[in-house]
């Protein structure tokens, strides 16, 4: 096992998030059997002091998922340098079966973990917590998954030794390299890019319109996962050689180096937050006529609209600023 200080970190928070979110989880099952907010029974004030702890602890442990998905990214592309053949995050992650399932799972539940935090904000505004059943549902949907990535991270950690041969960017990520990295980097580029700057059209437009008019929700919501989607397939397809200035170099992760500014982690945090601002205006909209909702959620929409809306403007911005100025030209 590597005993980094990243990495002894990022088994820590694994154990002490799954292990907290089992136990919300627990108390949660007991919550969605037992609510009733027009008893005043000492079970249901029982049950209220408990929510309000548990959302508490939440807070704190799903904003600690939220910062170790871009721990875990970091630690990979620092331990690049022990292992022969690596070049960055891509060969670290390679080293053994459990690095990209690990990452794939902490990007879901980055989102979820989003969603929840969202759906808890609004939920705690309410004077009745009208949001109760809702957000332990979602919330005994994200603990397994979140006990799912400590054993996939322990496992990861466990298993890297320090004199293993790995792969390079250059052979996961090519049009030869096969699989589905393989299939991504293989896209045409042309096609991608019109993919790309549509979704982001789209986004915005129907952004735009939900902001003014408070109508179209879930096509926005769609909309911004849906291009979230894109964006990353159109990272290794196209985005990423204009950086490189190489028609040939489609590895997503040399973005998070020195070398190129750390403009990988500007790009992927803008991403990833205006994904989840996205899908929590889609999550909200059912409840919109709720009672004690009924001025909370159209405000928390539209100001998760504007960071959905700010958050991808940035994004493409900073790619239409690099494809203009780069030396390379892709015909």
């Amino acid at each position: 096992m590597i005993l980094q200080p990243a990495a002894l970190a990022l088994v820590l928070i694994a154990l002490l998030v799954s292990g907290l979110g089992i136990y919300a989880g627990y108390y949660g099952v007991r919550i969605l059997k037992r609510w009733d907010p027009a008893s005043g029974s000492e079970g249901q004030l029982e049950l209220e002091r408990r929510t309000y702890l548990i959302s508490t602890i939440m807070n704190y442990v799903l904003g600690f998922e939220l910062m170790s998905l871009f721990l875990f990214i970091y630690t990979a592309d620092d331990l690049h340098t022990l292992f022969t053949g690596a070049m960055c995050a891509a060969g670290t992650l390679a080293v053994n079966s459990f690095g990209y399932p690990a990452l794939l799972l902490k990007i879901v539940n980055f989102l979820l973990a989003g969603v929840w935090l969202i759906v808890n904000h609004v939920d705690n505004r309410g004077y009745d917590y009208p949001l109760i059943k809702v957000k332990y549902e979602l919330l005994n949907v994200v603990a397994p998954l979140l006990l799912l990535e400590a054993v996939l991270l322990v496992a990861y950690f466990a298993g890297i030794k320090p004199d293993i041969i790995t792969s390079c960017c250059g052979s996961l990520f090519s049009h030869e390299g096969g699989g589905f990295s393989g299939d991504l980097a293989a896209l045409p580029h042309r096609p991608m890019q019109i993919a790309f700057f549509s979704g982001m059209a789209l986004t915005a437009v129907s952004g735009v319109w939900f902001y003014l008019k408070g109508r179209g929700g879930y096509f926005f919501s769609s909309f911004a996962f849906a291009t979230f989607l894109i964006a990353i397939a159109s990272v290794l397809s196209f985005i990423c050689l204009y950086f490189y200035e190489l028609p040939t170099h489609h590895c997503p992760f040399c973005l998070l180096q020195a070398g190129y500014g750390y403009v990988g982690y500007v790009l992927y945090a803008t991403l990833s937050g205006g994904a989840v601002a996205g899908l929590g205006v889609g999550v909200l909209m059912p409840f919109r006529q709720v009672g004690s909702l009924v001025r909370i959620i159209p405000v928390t929409q539209r100001r998760l609209a504007s960071v959905t809306l700010v958050c991808y403007l940035l994004f493409t911005v900073i790619v239409v600023w690099k494809m203009i100025f780069s030396a390379l030209r892709l015909g």
